[in-house]
């Protein structure tokens, strides 16, 4: 019962009682981007349930510098003080609230990734898929972005296949919990996470 009809019934409840309480602090995020950068929104294409794609909405942390070459400084260099304290405290997914509430995604599940990635994974590694896509979940509660692909893959597909009304509460509690300690938000060594080639 909770995974056809509650679990889509919670999200479209909660989504929309979160963002009648932050719509003040979105409101003086997206003002306080904008004194500092054009754009304040960083929207990309996402594979969703069922491979679907979809576009993901979040603040934009990093500017567009580039080199004299006209391509992107790495991350470290593109993501500002405020962007780095944005992102640590998780407050650039607020937008992701939005993508709750179509549909695209669900408070718990795999983090939606790459559309690139989709030729990498193993028949294992797919099982992601069968779930709507979520805002945090098991990988996130166990070290984000600071363990390595391998385990994060396991894990997601541990979660499609043992998820329920208490699991996902309990993911819940424990991202507000990995929040406020700001842990594995990056990989040791970079700003963010580098790129899944299939083997790492």
């Amino acid at each position: 019962m909770y995974k056809m009809f509650l679990k889509r019934t919670f999200d479209l409840c909660f989504a929309s009682m979160l963002l009648l309480f932050f719509s003040p602090l979105i409101i003086l995020i997206a003002l306080l981007l904008k004194c500092t950068q054009k754009n304040i929104v960083f929207t990309q294409e996402r594979p969703g349930l069922n491979e679907k794609i979809f576009t993901i909405y979040k603040f934009k942390t990093m500017n567009d510098e580039r080199d004299e070459k006209g391509e992107l400084l790495p991350d470290e260099l593109r993501l500002n003080p405020f962007g780095k304290l944005i992102r640590s405290l998780s407050l650039d997914e607020l937008l992701q609230l939005f993508n709750v509430l179509k549909g695209d995604m669900s408070f718990v599940g795999p983090r939606p990734l790459l559309p690139e990635y989709l030729t990498l994974y193993t028949k294992e590694q797919r099982l992601r898929h069968s779930v709507r896509p979520g805002i945090t979940g098991l990988a996130q509660i166990n070290g984000r972005n600071a363990i390595s692909w391998k385990k994060k893959f396991e894990l997601d597909v541990e979660y499609v296949r043992t998820f329920s009304f208490s699991l996902d509460m309990k993911i819940l509690l424990l991202t507000a919990f990995k929040v406020l300690q700001r842990r594995g938000i990056h990989q040791e060594g970079k700003a963010t996470m580098e790129k899944f080639n299939g083997k790492n």
